[in-house]
């Protein structure tokens, strides 16, 4: 199937202006964009795909019209036509854009879990919004998927878009996003990122990347509670849970998705989605939604798992924007009602909790270091763990006073004087930029005794300890 594509007219005359036909030919080429703090310490090249840049702000700007137009050329839809639609908000706007220009009525059918910035802006574009509960079944009658089937069958002059089910979802990304990105990264593109909700976007890219390049990583991202993890780990269908994370996972395996295509699927749960939003935003400048939030978190889950090197290129599909959700993942109060923030400090900053410490020097050690320098260098300042670096001044890892200890008793082990810290290093150490929040620092200090700070280089600028912050907050206390 070859989908005809909105044509991408830009219209010009004597009085040299430039102009487009309509809305339609500025969905697509949406940017890459580097990604550095959240990044920082990882070494590929992380680049996100920035759908928001699409007139409607999501990547199901790209299957709206392609749907429509196909209904069109077989007769399905015809002129005053309506068209409905299962959607959590972002397909329902693509459609409703397509639908306003070509003068379709809409009927869309929202989980109750959805924001209310969504249906407000459904509603704008002069849809009927018709909203269903969550937590039931796939085929229950009061299910999202169920009514919309029911209200086709009672309105005339009707079609379901069926975004599910429909393949022209997969082969809108297979003809636009797959090239995009492809010819963005001039075919070195070695890893792609995807949430998965219908399995669509996931699908028609990787089917474009790995017929240009069989190598290319696809990697799916999918929330806890969803089955779509466990379906292509195992084969194997569990019972669904739910999740606050909006437009990515599901309850069934959608039509549209193409599990042989996808190399390796990994879980991420609402905390570190949702965190990671609004790190985004933050620290990058990147107004994203919580779907986006979990692609970036798998991306880096995955990339830590595999230790990829800085030959890596990893794109990661941010698909919409943060304007939907703020009164959910960007509302402290929400987040913390939903046990996503676990303090009020909320502007709190790495960089700020390093500046208030004692000593402003930063002391490293290198490979190359002896072992006791090692130990009278600690002794000296007082520290009970260094960054190590290399002549570069990058950070390598850490080495702390239970490395050493442990080396030092270690029973097999003949010790000499010239003997480094070679073998003592731990590499597996969190990293953040000098903007991390404090409630990403606080979520790291779960599972690790110590966070590095560096900047966009790598290079160290400080290394923080729950006492740095236990001592930060209590200074901040009038």
């Amino acid at each position: 199937m070859n989908l005809p594509s909105p044509k991408v007219n830009i219209q010009t005359n004597p009085m040299n202006m430039e102009y487009h036909n309509d809305i339609l030919s500025t969905i697509g080429q949406t940017p890459l964009v580097r990604l550095n703090s959240v990044t920082s310490g990882l070494e590929p090249l992380v680049l996100a795909k920035v759908e928001y840049f699409n007139p409607g702000g999501s990547v199901k700007d790209r299957i709206g019209w392609p749907i429509i137009e196909d209904a069109e050329r077989d007769g399905r839809l015809r002129t005053g036509g309506t068209i409905v639609e299962a959607t959590s908000g972002n397909t329902g706007v693509g459609l409703a854009i397509a639908a306003a220009i070509k003068g379709y009525r809409c009927i869309f059918v929202m989980p109750d879990k959805m924001s209310q910035e969504k249906i407000l802006l459904l509603r704008a574009y002069g849809a009927r919004v018709v909203v269903t509960p969550t937590a039931v079944e796939p085929d229950d009658p009061r299910s999202y998927y169920s009514v919309a089937r029911r209200l086709v069958e009672e309105t005339p002059n009707s079609i379901l878009a069926n975004q599910y089910y429909n393949p022209v979802n997969p082969q809108a990304h297979y003809d636009t996003t797959g090239p995009e990105i492809w010819t963005q990264t001039a075919g070195r593109i070695t890893h792609m990122v995807v949430g998965m909700g219908t399995g669509g976007t996931i699908t028609g890219v990787a089917r474009y990347l790995k017929e240009m390049n069989p190598a290319t990583c696809i990697v799916g991202v999918d929330p806890i509670g969803s089955i779509l993890y466990e379906l292509h780990r195992s084969g194997e269908y569990t019972t669904a849970e739910g999740y606050k994370v909006e437009g990515i996972g599901e309850d069934f395996l959608p039509g549209t998705t193409d599990l042989s295509v996808i190399d390796e699927i990994v879980q991420v749960n609402d905390r570190e989605s949702l965190l990671m939003t609004r790190r985004l935003v933050r620290e990058e400048g990147i107004f994203s939604g919580g779907s986006g939030g979990a692609a970036v978190a798998g991306a880096v889950k995955y990339i830590q798992q595999h230790a990829l090197g800085p030959d890596a290129v990893v794109v990661v599909v941010l698909p919409d924007s943060g304007s939907r959700y703020l009164s959910k993942v960007f509302n402290d109060d929400w987040m913390r009602e939903n046990g996503f923030l676990d303090q009020v400090w909320s502007d709190i900053r790495a960089g700020d909790i390093q500046s208030k410490k004692d000593s402003g020097h930063i002391y490293t050690a290198r490979v190359t270091d002896l072992l006791r320098d090692v130990v009278t260098l600690m002794k000296e300042y007082n520290v009970s763990q260094l960054p190590v670096v290399n002549r570069d001044d990058r950070l390598i890892g850490l080495v702390s006073e239970i490395d050493l200890l442990n080396h030092m008793l270690h029973a097999d082990h003949v010790h000499k004087a010239d003997e480094t810290i070679e073998g003592m290093i731990n590499t597996d150490v969190p990293v953040v930029g000098p903007n991390a929040r404090l409630e990403t620092l606080m979520s790291l200090f779960k599972d690790k005794a110590a966070v590095v700070i560096v900047n966009t280089n790598d290079r160290v600028e400080g290394i923080l300890t729950k006492i740095d912050i236990l001592d930060y907050l209590s200074s901040q206390i009038r």
